[in-house]
C-alpha cells in the first residue's frame, strides 16, 4: 500500500491548533503500518470522550469542543481518520474500504485500551463509530450522534448527498476549504479555511476524500449494506444512553435523527436537540453549544 504523510510544516501556521499531536500505528492488513494522529486532552484517569470527525475534516474540527470538555474535566480523544488530517494517506482510492476504516479505528481503540467510551460522532465519524458501537457494545458507555446516521441503502439517499457523490468524482480540484464552507451556515475565517486545507498539499493526498462518499451504501445490494443492517440489529438492543444533536439546516441528514431515536432503546427519553440555524458541519456552526451539551450529558449520565 502506497501512502503519503503530510509534512508537519503544513500545520505550523494553524494558530488555533494549540494541542500536542500524538501518534500510534495500526496495521493495514498487508504488513503496512499506518500512522494515526490523535489529540488526547484532559485527565487520563477519566472515561474517554472519543470524537470521530467526518469528511473532509479532521480533528481540528473538534478544537472548541475539546477546549470546553477538557476544561470541564473530561478526557478528550480525537483521532484523524486514515486519509485525513495528520494521519497517513493511502494514495489509491481502492485502498479505502468501509470495512478497513472500521477495523483501523477499532485497532486504535484497542491500542489506547479505551473502555467506557462516550462516542461523539459526526458525518463519517458516525458511519464508522456506530458500527463500532454495534460490534463492540461493551466498550461504549454512551453515544452522542451529530448529523450522522448508519445507512443501509434500503431507502433513497437525499438528493443533496447524490449531488455530493457526483461532485466528489467529477470535480478535478476538490478544494477542501470551499467544501467545508459549503457545509456551514456561519462564515469561516480565512485562517480556519486554511487549517482545513492544510492536510492536503495536492491532489495525490485526496484519495480518501474522493473515495469515502462512494462507500456510503445507497443501494440495498451495496457491499456495506449487509454489515450495516447487522449493526442496526445490534443497535436495536443498545440500552446505554444515546443522544442526538442535529442542525436544522443540514440537507444530508435531515430527519435521520428520528430513526436513531425510534430504533435505539438508549435514545428513549433523552433530551434530543435540534440546533437552529446550523448546517451540516455542526462543529463549526455550533461547536461551543455542542460542547456544553456534551459536558452536561456525560456528567448527568455518569452521576446516575
Amino acid at each position: 500500500m502506497k501512502t503519503l504523510r503530510t509534512p508537519d510544516s503544513r500545520f505550523a501556521p494553524i494558530r488555533e491548533l494549540v494541542y500536542r499531536p500524538n501518534y500510534i500505528n495500526v496495521e493495514a492488513g498487508d504488513r503496512t503500518l499506518l500512522r494515526i494522529h490523535y489529540l488526547d486532552e484532559g485527565p487520563r484517569g477519566m472515561d474517554p470522550l472519543l470524537m470521530l470527525h467526518g469528511v473532509p475534516s479532521w480533528a481540528f474540527a473538534y478544537r472548541r469542543v475539546i477546549a470546553e470538555c477538557a476544561g470541564a474535566g473530561l478526557r478528550c480523544v480525537a483521532p484523524d481518520l486514515i486519509g485525513f488530517g495528520r494521519s497517513d494517506k493511502p494514495v489509491e482510492t481502492e485502498d479505502h474500504t468501509y470495512q478497513r476504516h472500521v477495523a483501523w479505528m477499532m485497532q486504535f481503540i484497542d491500542a489506547l485500551n479505551l473502555h467506557r467510551i462516550t462516542l461523539l460522532c459526526h458525518d463519517w465519524g458516525g458511519l464508522i463509530g456506530l458500527r463500532l458501537v454495534a460490534e463492540h457494545p461493551d466498550r461504549f458507555a454512551r453515544v452522542i450522534a451529530t448529523n450522522t446516521t448508519l445507512p443501509t441503502g434500503d431507502r433513497l439517499p437525499p438528493e443533496a448527498f447524490v449531488a455530493w457523490q457526483r461532485f466528489s468524482q467529477d470535480d478535478s480540484d476538490l478544494a477542501v476549504g470551499s467544501l467545508v464552507q459549503s457545509a456551514c451556515v456561519s462564515r469561516l475565517t480565512p485562517d480556519v479555511i486554511a487549517a482545513y486545507e492544510a492536510p492536503f498539499p495536492d491532489q495525490t493526498y485526496k484519495a480518501g476524500i474522493r473515495r469515502l462518499p462512494m462507500l456510503v451504501p445507497v443501494r440495498p445490494d451495496d457491499p456495506a449494506s449487509a454489515a450495516n443492517r447487522s449493526a442496526w440489529r445490534s443497535l436495536s438492543t443498545f440500552e446505554n444512553p444515546f443522544l442526538t444533536v442535529f442542525g436544522d439546516r443540514d440537507p444530508f441528514t435531515a430527519g435521520a435523527e428520528r430513526s436513531l431515536q425510534r430504533r435505539i432503546p438508549g435514545a428513549i427519553g433523552q433530551s434530543h436537540v435540534i440546533l437552529p440555524n446550523v448546517g451540516h458541519l455542526i462543529l463549526e456552526d455550533a461547536g461551543d453549544e455542542l460542547a456544553r451539551i456534551s459536558v452536561s450529558f456525560v456528567k448527568t449520565e455518569s452521576a446516575k
